[in-house]
Protein backbone atom coordinates (compact mmCIF):
# COMPACT_ATOMS: atom_id res chain seq x y z
CA UNK A 1 0.00 0.00 0.00
CA UNK A 2 1.06 3.80 -0.28
CA UNK A 3 -0.67 6.80 1.65
CA UNK A 4 -0.50 10.26 0.96
CA UNK A 5 -2.53 11.64 4.00
CA UNK A 6 -2.60 15.55 5.87
CA UNK A 7 0.20 15.80 7.47
CA UNK A 8 3.25 14.27 5.73
CA UNK A 9 3.18 11.48 3.11
CA UNK A 10 3.92 8.19 3.41
CA UNK A 11 2.32 4.88 5.52
CA UNK A 12 4.63 5.47 8.43
CA UNK A 13 4.00 9.09 8.98
CA UNK A 14 0.27 8.42 8.79
CA UNK A 15 0.57 6.21 11.17
CA UNK A 16 2.23 7.61 13.63
CA UNK A 17 -0.45 10.42 13.54
CA UNK A 18 -2.70 8.38 13.95
CA UNK A 19 -1.14 6.80 17.01
CA UNK A 20 -0.75 9.89 18.57
CA UNK A 21 -3.85 11.12 18.53
CA UNK A 22 -2.60 14.11 16.50
CA UNK A 23 -5.10 16.30 14.25
CA UNK A 24 -3.83 17.54 11.00
CA UNK A 25 -6.34 20.44 10.51
CA UNK A 26 -5.33 23.53 10.35
CA UNK A 27 -6.34 27.23 8.92
CA UNK A 28 -6.83 26.41 4.97
CA UNK A 29 -3.25 27.36 3.04
CA UNK A 30 -4.32 26.21 -0.49
CA UNK A 31 -6.48 29.70 -0.82
CA UNK A 32 -7.13 32.96 0.42
CA UNK A 33 -10.34 31.47 2.44
CA UNK A 34 -10.97 35.24 4.10
CA UNK A 35 -14.81 35.05 3.45
CA UNK A 36 -15.74 31.45 4.27
CA UNK A 37 -18.05 29.93 6.42
CA UNK A 38 -15.49 27.28 7.61
CA UNK A 39 -11.74 28.16 6.89
CA UNK A 40 -10.29 25.06 8.12
CA UNK A 41 -9.29 21.47 6.77
CA UNK A 42 -7.01 19.00 6.81
CA UNK A 43 -4.06 19.50 4.66
CA UNK A 44 -1.43 17.34 2.87
CA UNK A 45 2.13 18.45 3.41
CA UNK A 46 2.81 17.52 -0.08
CA UNK A 47 5.64 18.76 -2.66
CA UNK A 48 5.17 16.88 -5.91
CA UNK A 49 9.12 18.02 -7.11
CA UNK A 50 10.20 16.45 -3.49
CA UNK A 51 7.68 13.59 -3.92
CA UNK A 52 9.30 12.47 -7.15
CA UNK A 53 7.17 14.43 -10.26
CA UNK A 54 8.61 15.68 -12.93
CA UNK A 55 8.20 19.39 -14.11
CA UNK A 56 6.06 17.47 -16.99
CA UNK A 57 3.94 16.07 -14.91
CA UNK A 58 3.44 18.35 -12.62
CA UNK A 59 2.21 20.81 -15.31
CA UNK A 60 0.01 17.88 -16.79
CA UNK A 61 -1.84 16.59 -13.32
CA UNK A 62 -4.00 17.94 -10.81
CA UNK A 63 -3.37 17.60 -7.31
CA UNK A 64 -5.82 14.94 -6.93
CA UNK A 65 -3.47 12.88 -9.86
CA UNK A 66 -0.50 13.67 -8.31
CA UNK A 67 -1.41 12.26 -4.89
CA UNK A 68 -3.01 8.96 -7.01
CA UNK A 69 0.55 8.29 -8.80
CA UNK A 70 2.87 9.22 -5.36
CA UNK A 71 0.77 6.57 -3.67
CA UNK A 72 0.74 4.20 -6.02
CA UNK A 73 4.36 4.40 -6.33
CA UNK A 74 4.80 3.73 -2.45
CA UNK A 75 2.32 1.11 -3.34
CA UNK A 76 4.55 -0.53 -6.19
CA UNK A 77 7.32 -0.09 -4.54
CA UNK A 78 5.90 -2.34 -1.18
CA UNK A 79 4.27 -4.72 -3.26
CA UNK A 80 7.78 -6.17 -4.58
CA UNK A 81 6.10 -6.42 -8.11
CA UNK A 82 8.69 -6.19 -10.83
CA UNK A 83 8.72 -4.73 -14.27
CA UNK A 84 7.03 -7.40 -16.66
CA UNK A 85 6.32 -9.53 -13.46
CA UNK A 86 2.72 -9.36 -14.52
CA UNK A 87 1.02 -9.77 -18.39
CA UNK A 88 -0.29 -6.57 -18.53
CA UNK A 89 -3.34 -7.38 -19.67
CA UNK A 90 -4.22 -9.12 -16.62
CA UNK A 91 -3.45 -5.66 -14.35
CA UNK A 92 -6.09 -3.31 -13.98
CA UNK A 93 -7.22 0.00 -12.39
CA UNK A 94 -9.77 0.86 -10.01
CA UNK A 95 -9.55 4.84 -8.60
CA UNK A 96 -12.21 6.04 -6.65
CA UNK A 97 -12.80 9.87 -6.66
CA UNK A 98 -16.10 12.48 -6.03
CA UNK A 99 -14.96 15.43 -6.97
CA UNK A 100 -12.76 14.75 -10.02
CA UNK A 101 -9.82 17.49 -10.67
CA UNK A 102 -11.35 20.11 -9.23
CA UNK A 103 -8.14 22.38 -7.98
CA UNK A 104 -6.63 22.69 -11.88
CA UNK A 105 -10.28 22.87 -13.42
CA UNK A 106 -11.07 25.57 -11.07
CA UNK A 107 -7.96 27.04 -11.54
CA UNK A 108 -8.13 27.09 -15.63
CA UNK A 109 -11.44 28.09 -15.27
CA UNK A 110 -11.13 31.44 -13.62
CA UNK A 111 -8.51 32.30 -16.04
CA UNK A 112 -10.12 31.52 -19.57
CA UNK A 113 -13.34 33.79 -17.93
CA UNK A 114 -11.17 36.45 -16.77
CA UNK A 115 -11.96 35.99 -13.38
CA UNK A 116 -15.57 35.35 -14.02
CA UNK A 117 -16.14 38.27 -15.85
CA UNK A 118 -17.01 36.70 -19.22
CA UNK A 119 -19.68 34.17 -19.60
CA UNK A 120 -18.23 33.13 -23.45
CA UNK A 121 -14.90 32.26 -22.33
CA UNK A 122 -11.74 32.66 -24.17
CA UNK A 123 -10.54 28.94 -24.89
CA UNK A 124 -7.05 30.45 -26.41
CA UNK A 125 -6.15 31.00 -22.71
CA UNK A 126 -6.22 27.80 -21.58
CA UNK A 127 -3.27 25.22 -20.87
CA UNK A 128 -3.19 22.35 -23.38
CA UNK A 129 -4.07 19.48 -20.79
CA UNK A 130 -8.04 21.83 -19.66
CA UNK A 131 -9.59 18.34 -21.00
CA UNK A 132 -7.40 16.15 -18.64
CA UNK A 133 -9.10 18.70 -15.76
CA UNK A 134 -12.90 18.65 -17.02
CA UNK A 135 -12.79 14.35 -17.11
CA UNK A 136 -12.13 12.57 -13.91
CA UNK A 137 -11.03 9.12 -15.67
CA UNK A 138 -7.82 11.07 -16.30
CA UNK A 139 -7.06 9.89 -12.75
CA UNK A 140 -6.82 6.30 -13.62
CA UNK A 141 -5.52 7.24 -16.80
CA UNK A 142 -2.25 8.48 -14.56
CA UNK A 143 -2.16 5.45 -12.75
CA UNK A 144 -2.64 3.15 -15.54
CA UNK A 145 0.30 4.90 -17.50
CA UNK A 146 2.80 4.58 -14.36
CA UNK A 147 2.24 0.50 -14.53
CA UNK A 148 1.65 -0.06 -17.54
CA UNK A 149 -1.72 -1.52 -17.18
CA UNK A 150 -3.59 -2.54 -20.07
CA UNK A 151 -6.36 -4.61 -18.25
CA UNK A 152 -9.55 -2.39 -17.23
CA UNK A 153 -9.35 1.31 -16.05
CA UNK A 154 -11.78 2.58 -13.94
CA UNK A 155 -12.67 5.67 -12.12
CA UNK A 156 -14.91 4.70 -9.11
CA UNK A 157 -17.51 7.69 -8.15
CA UNK A 158 -19.81 6.85 -5.43
CA UNK A 159 -19.72 9.80 -4.01
CA UNK A 160 -18.36 9.57 -0.14
CA UNK A 161 -17.78 5.64 -0.34
CA UNK A 162 -16.12 5.79 -3.49
CA UNK A 163 -12.82 5.04 -1.77
CA UNK A 164 -14.54 1.22 -0.67
CA UNK A 165 -16.61 0.89 -3.38
CA UNK A 166 -13.03 0.95 -5.36
CA UNK A 167 -11.62 -1.79 -3.44
CA UNK A 168 -15.06 -3.71 -3.78
CA UNK A 169 -14.62 -3.56 -7.50
CA UNK A 170 -10.87 -4.70 -7.37
CA UNK A 171 -12.33 -7.94 -5.21
CA UNK A 172 -15.17 -8.27 -8.12
CA UNK A 173 -12.52 -7.91 -11.05
CA UNK A 174 -10.55 -10.86 -9.40
CA UNK A 175 -13.17 -13.07 -8.31
CA UNK A 176 -14.44 -13.34 -12.04
CA UNK A 177 -11.36 -13.46 -13.66
CA UNK A 178 -10.57 -10.65 -15.52
CA UNK A 179 -6.96 -9.70 -13.73
CA UNK A 180 -4.91 -10.89 -11.55
CA UNK A 181 -3.28 -7.83 -10.26
CA UNK A 182 -5.40 -4.64 -9.47
CA UNK A 183 -4.07 -1.22 -8.50
CA UNK A 184 -6.53 -0.10 -6.49
CA UNK A 185 -7.59 2.67 -4.06
CA UNK A 186 -8.69 6.43 -4.04
CA UNK A 187 -7.91 10.05 -4.41
CA UNK A 188 -9.44 13.56 -3.07
CA UNK A 189 -8.39 17.22 -3.56
CA UNK A 190 -11.47 19.48 -2.95
CA UNK A 191 -9.59 22.38 -0.32
CA UNK A 192 -10.56 24.35 -3.45
CA UNK A 193 -12.52 27.80 -3.23
CA UNK A 194 -16.00 25.78 -5.55
CA UNK A 195 -15.33 23.21 -3.18
CA UNK A 196 -15.70 24.65 0.50
CA UNK A 197 -17.97 26.69 -0.81
CA UNK A 198 -20.71 24.13 -1.78
CA UNK A 199 -20.17 22.74 1.81
CA UNK A 200 -20.40 26.39 3.07
CA UNK A 201 -23.89 26.48 1.51
CA UNK A 202 -24.73 22.57 3.08
CA UNK A 203 -23.40 23.89 6.68
CA UNK A 204 -22.30 20.89 6.26
CA UNK A 205 -18.81 21.70 7.54
CA UNK A 206 -17.76 23.35 11.43
CA UNK A 207 -17.80 26.77 11.42
CA UNK A 208 -15.06 26.29 14.41
CA UNK A 209 -12.20 28.29 12.91
CA UNK A 210 -11.11 29.28 16.22
CA UNK A 211 -9.81 25.86 17.30
CA UNK A 212 -9.10 24.00 14.19
CA UNK A 213 -7.13 20.97 16.07
CA UNK A 214 -10.43 20.39 18.06
CA UNK A 215 -12.61 21.34 15.08
CA UNK A 216 -13.65 17.49 13.75
CA UNK A 217 -15.95 16.00 17.02
CA UNK A 218 -17.19 12.75 15.95
CA UNK A 219 -19.88 10.77 18.04
CA UNK A 220 -19.24 13.97 20.50
CA UNK A 221 -22.45 15.57 22.27
CA UNK A 222 -20.63 19.21 20.87
CA UNK A 223 -19.74 18.26 17.26
CA UNK A 224 -21.11 21.28 14.29
CA UNK A 225 -20.09 19.42 11.35
CA UNK A 226 -17.30 17.95 9.12
CA UNK A 227 -13.67 19.07 8.50
CA UNK A 228 -13.13 18.86 4.80
CA UNK A 229 -9.24 16.67 4.54
CA UNK A 230 -7.38 15.82 1.27
CA UNK A 231 -5.60 12.51 -0.06
CA UNK A 232 -4.81 9.19 -1.25
CA UNK A 233 -4.43 6.18 -0.51
CA UNK A 234 -3.16 3.25 -3.41
CA UNK A 235 -2.90 -0.63 -2.84
CA UNK A 236 -1.77 -3.74 -5.03
CA UNK A 237 -4.33 -5.90 -4.59
CA UNK A 238 -3.88 -9.70 -6.07
CA UNK A 239 -5.25 -12.91 -6.47
CA UNK A 240 -4.52 -14.96 -3.08
CA UNK A 241 -2.36 -17.55 -5.17
CA UNK A 242 -0.93 -15.10 -7.54
CA UNK A 243 0.49 -13.44 -4.37
CA UNK A 244 1.89 -16.54 -2.74
CA UNK A 245 3.74 -18.21 -6.31
CA UNK A 246 5.45 -14.98 -6.06
CA UNK A 247 6.49 -15.29 -2.46
CA UNK A 248 4.49 -11.39 -1.77
CA UNK A 249 4.26 -9.77 1.74
CA UNK A 250 0.81 -9.55 2.11
CA UNK A 251 -0.92 -7.07 4.88
CA UNK A 252 -3.92 -8.05 4.57
CA UNK A 253 -6.85 -10.04 3.29
CA UNK A 254 -9.96 -8.38 0.96
CA UNK A 255 -12.22 -10.85 2.43
CA UNK A 256 -15.85 -9.06 2.29
CA UNK A 257 -17.50 -6.38 0.14
CA UNK A 258 -20.83 -5.08 0.10
CA UNK A 259 -23.05 -2.01 -0.75
CA UNK A 260 -26.40 -0.58 -0.84
CA UNK A 261 -28.24 2.55 -1.41
CA UNK A 262 -30.96 4.18 0.80
CA UNK A 263 -32.96 5.28 -2.23
CA UNK A 264 -34.17 8.01 0.35
CA UNK A 265 -32.58 11.50 0.19
CA UNK A 266 -29.64 12.99 -1.68
CA UNK A 267 -27.84 13.80 1.70
CA UNK A 268 -30.31 12.57 4.45
CA UNK A 269 -30.06 9.58 6.47
CA UNK A 270 -33.09 7.27 8.04
CA UNK A 271 -32.14 7.39 11.94
CA UNK A 272 -32.45 3.46 11.78
CA UNK A 273 -29.37 2.68 9.62
CA UNK A 274 -31.02 0.03 7.67
CA UNK A 275 -29.56 -0.17 4.45
CA UNK A 276 -25.81 0.14 6.50
CA UNK A 277 -26.81 -2.51 8.85
CA UNK A 278 -27.50 -4.81 5.72
CA UNK A 279 -24.48 -3.74 4.23
CA UNK A 280 -22.44 -5.21 6.89
CA UNK A 281 -24.59 -8.60 6.83
CA UNK A 282 -23.98 -8.78 3.58
CA UNK A 283 -20.25 -8.53 3.96
CA UNK A 284 -20.12 -10.84 6.33
CA UNK A 285 -21.89 -13.47 4.91
CA UNK A 286 -19.50 -13.15 1.79
CA UNK A 287 -16.71 -13.31 4.14
CA UNK A 288 -18.24 -16.15 6.29
CA UNK A 289 -17.49 -14.42 9.41
CA UNK A 290 -19.93 -13.77 12.23
CA UNK A 291 -20.28 -10.55 14.05
CA UNK A 292 -18.06 -11.98 16.92
CA UNK A 293 -15.59 -12.03 15.00
CA UNK A 294 -15.17 -8.41 14.39
CA UNK A 295 -12.08 -7.00 16.31
CA UNK A 296 -12.74 -3.35 15.68
CA UNK A 297 -14.93 -1.59 13.63
CA UNK A 298 -13.48 1.43 11.54
CA UNK A 299 -16.39 3.92 11.30
CA UNK A 300 -17.57 6.71 9.08
CA UNK A 301 -17.82 9.04 11.94
CA UNK A 302 -17.84 12.27 9.75
CA UNK A 303 -18.99 14.48 12.96
CA UNK A 304 -22.33 15.04 11.85
CA UNK A 305 -25.36 14.23 14.41
CA UNK A 306 -27.39 12.89 11.27
CA UNK A 307 -24.44 10.40 10.31
CA UNK A 308 -23.05 9.61 14.09
CA UNK A 309 -26.55 8.35 15.52
CA UNK A 310 -27.52 6.99 11.93
CA UNK A 311 -24.16 4.85 12.11
CA UNK A 312 -24.56 3.63 15.53
CA UNK A 313 -27.86 2.28 15.15
CA UNK A 314 -26.43 0.13 11.95
CA UNK A 315 -23.72 -1.10 13.83
CA UNK A 316 -26.22 -2.07 16.68
CA UNK A 317 -28.13 -3.57 14.55
CA UNK A 318 -25.93 -5.87 11.93
CA UNK A 319 -23.48 -6.74 15.06
CA UNK A 320 -26.03 -7.12 18.01
CA UNK A 321 -24.98 -7.53 20.77
CA UNK A 322 -21.37 -7.65 20.27
CA UNK A 323 -21.61 -4.08 18.89
CA UNK A 324 -21.03 -2.90 22.71
CA UNK A 325 -18.18 -4.50 23.01
CA UNK A 326 -16.32 -4.12 19.84
CA UNK A 327 -14.43 -0.89 19.55
CA UNK A 328 -15.29 1.29 16.94
CA UNK A 329 -13.36 4.61 15.86
CA UNK A 330 -13.41 7.40 13.49
CA UNK A 331 -10.09 8.70 11.72
CA UNK A 332 -11.64 11.27 10.14
CA UNK A 333 -11.36 13.13 13.50
CA UNK A 334 -7.68 13.82 12.83
CA UNK A 335 -7.25 13.56 9.10
CA UNK A 336 -10.53 14.92 7.75
CA UNK A 337 -13.37 13.73 5.42
CA UNK A 338 -11.42 13.57 2.08
CA UNK A 339 -14.47 12.81 0.20
CA UNK A 340 -13.98 9.96 -2.11
CA UNK A 341 -10.64 9.38 -0.59
CA UNK A 342 -11.25 8.45 2.77
CA UNK A 343 -12.72 4.67 2.48
CA UNK A 344 -9.49 4.21 1.13
CA UNK A 345 -7.45 6.05 3.76
CA UNK A 346 -9.49 4.43 6.22
CA UNK A 347 -8.78 0.88 4.77
CA UNK A 348 -5.25 1.80 5.36
CA UNK A 349 -5.58 2.58 8.59
CA UNK A 350 -7.56 -0.92 8.99
CA UNK A 351 -4.47 -2.78 8.01
CA UNK A 352 -1.98 -0.99 9.70
CA UNK A 353 -4.39 -1.63 13.04
CA UNK A 354 -4.54 -5.04 11.89
CA UNK A 355 -0.72 -5.06 11.38
CA UNK A 356 0.32 -3.32 14.79
CA UNK A 357 -2.97 -4.62 16.77
CA UNK A 358 -3.36 -0.99 17.61
CA UNK A 359 -6.38 0.53 17.39
CA UNK A 360 -6.50 4.35 16.31
CA UNK A 361 -8.71 6.48 18.56
CA UNK A 362 -11.05 9.12 17.76
CA UNK A 363 -9.31 12.16 18.60
CA UNK A 364 -11.70 15.64 20.32
CA UNK A 365 -14.57 12.89 21.90
CA UNK A 366 -14.65 14.45 25.11
CA UNK A 367 -18.10 14.34 26.21
CA UNK A 368 -19.89 11.81 24.35
CA UNK A 369 -23.38 12.47 22.56
CA UNK A 370 -25.61 10.33 25.28
CA UNK A 371 -27.56 8.65 21.90
CA UNK A 372 -24.34 7.18 20.57
CA UNK A 373 -23.38 4.82 23.40
CA UNK A 374 -20.52 1.97 21.63
CA UNK A 375 -17.20 2.11 22.02
CA UNK A 376 -15.82 4.96 20.06
CA UNK A 377 -12.22 5.21 21.52
CA UNK A 378 -11.87 8.39 22.97
CA UNK A 379 -8.68 10.50 22.75
CA UNK A 380 -5.68 7.91 23.03
CA UNK A 381 -4.88 4.71 21.13
CA UNK A 382 -5.56 1.35 22.61
CA UNK A 383 -3.68 -2.19 21.78
CA UNK A 384 -5.92 -4.62 21.20
CA UNK A 385 -5.77 -7.58 19.19
CA UNK A 386 -6.67 -6.93 16.01
CA UNK A 387 -7.51 -9.79 13.60
CA UNK A 388 -10.84 -8.65 11.30
CA UNK A 389 -11.85 -5.02 10.79
CA UNK A 390 -14.62 -3.90 9.52
CA UNK A 391 -15.16 -0.55 7.50
CA UNK A 392 -18.19 1.46 6.92
CA UNK A 393 -18.76 4.49 4.69
CA UNK A 394 -22.07 6.99 4.12
CA UNK A 395 -22.09 9.04 1.46
CA UNK A 396 -24.50 11.93 -0.62
CA UNK A 397 -26.89 10.01 -3.23
CA UNK A 398 -28.00 7.72 -0.05
CA UNK A 399 -24.91 5.12 -0.38
CA UNK A 400 -23.71 2.79 2.20
CA UNK A 401 -20.86 0.35 1.85
CA UNK A 402 -18.71 -2.05 4.23
CA UNK A 403 -15.84 -3.81 3.61
CA UNK A 404 -14.11 -6.24 5.88
CA UNK A 405 -10.55 -7.11 5.80
CA UNK A 406 -8.52 -9.90 7.75
CA UNK A 407 -5.34 -10.91 8.63
CA UNK A 408 -3.49 -12.86 6.31
CA UNK A 409 -4.88 -16.36 6.05
CA UNK A 410 -7.32 -15.70 9.07
CA UNK A 411 -10.49 -16.20 6.98
CA UNK A 412 -10.49 -19.63 4.79
CA UNK A 413 -10.63 -18.87 1.00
Amino acid sequence: MGVVAPGEPGSKAFWDMMTSGRTATRPISLFDAAGFRCRIAAECDFDPALSGLTPQEIRRMDRAAQFAVVAAREALADSGLGDGEVDPDRVAVAIGNAVGNTTKMEQEYVVVSDGGRRWLTDWTYAVPHSYQFMVPSSVATEVAWLVGAEGPATVVSTGCTSGLDALGHAMQLIAEGTADVVIAGATEAPVSPITVACFDALKATTPNNADPAGACRPFDRDRDGIVLGEGSAVFVVEEAGHARRREARVHADLVGYASRANAYHMTGLKADGREMAEAIRAALRQARITPAEVDYVNAHGSGTRQNDRHETAAVKASLGGHAYRVPMSSIKSMVGHSLGAIGSIEIAASILAITHDVVPPTANLHHRDPECDLDYVPVHAREHPVDVVLSVGSGFGGFQTAVLVAAPGRVAA
